[in-house]
């Protein structure tokens, strides 16, 4: 099982295999959906045969390439059961495509590897609105940035963003309200809390640091509003001359 967790995670994907292709963990991390690495079927069965554990189980992503076999006894080995484990995407090459015609009862759709996002997107989204299920963990999102509030994960893009904490929250913060202007003192109180006694500064140096973890294309996202504070959104925030946040 993948070490994230040691236990079916509430309505998770089963991603075999196990470390899943980096491209495919990255589109369920970037998209926020749970998962969970999973090398055989016996380790998404895992339950004592208690039918009830297994309704944790979103549904399975399952990638048909250099396991082929091993990926197909995965597949059937889910949907043979008395509650089988479903919906299940197949993310297959295109030299394999001939294989999908004797196996079709053994997922719901299929995809061609390698994939686009948006279409990865798109058709998963098909499959968790007709299972009526939802596994997307809660996201903040403004633009190409989305912050994971569940895994404290940040990214730009598809870059992630290697944030200290309290870089998180205020990141998390601004992108809450976009478009809101926040003053230093009001960010202290709100990220930092009431019984914090450090300076205003701590804002501005927090700020200068997400700046450049954030890369000079994307710098502009947190913008300074003089004599005000911060806030996040569109907007013309020019270089700031030597010495001002």
């Amino acid at each position: 099982m993948d070490e994230r967790s040691n236990k079916p995670q509430t309505e998770a994907f089963a991603v075999f295999p196990d470390p899943p292709p980096t491209e495919l963990a990255r589109f369920m991390d970037i998209g926020g959906y749970k998962w969970v690495g999973a090398g055989h079927a016996e380790d998404v069965l895992a339950g004592n045969g208690n039918e009830s554990d297994r309704s944790d189980w979103a549904g399975a992503m399952v990638v048909v390439d250099d396991q082929a076999e091993e990926a197909w006894r995965f597949c059937r080995e889910l949907r043979k059961q008395d509650v089988p484990i479903e919906p299940t995407m197949v993310l297959i090459s295109g030299t394999r495509l001939d294989e999908l015609q004797t196996r079709d009862d053994l997922f719901d759709d299929f995809i061609i590897t390698p994939f686009l996002p948006q279409e990865l997107e798109a058709r998963l989204q098909h499959l968790l609105w007709r299972s009526g299920r939802g596994v997307r963990a809660e996201l903040v999102t403004y633009g190409p940035l989305s912050l994971n509030v569940e895994t404290y994960q940040a990214m730009l893009e598809d870059r992630p963003l290697d944030l200290t904490f309290m870089e998180y929250e205020l990141l998390r913060f601004l992108a809450s309200s976009p478009g809101q202007v926040f003053t230093r003192e009001v960010l202290l109180s709100r990220v930092w809390g009431y019984e914090y006694f450090g300076g205003a500064r701590t804002v501005d140096v927090h700020v200068r640091r997400l700046r450049a973890k954030m890369g000079e294309e994307h710098a502009s996202l947190i913008s300074t509003v003089r004599g005000v504070g911060y806030k996040l959104g569109q907007s013309r925030w020019r270089q700031p001359s030597r010495g001002q946040p």
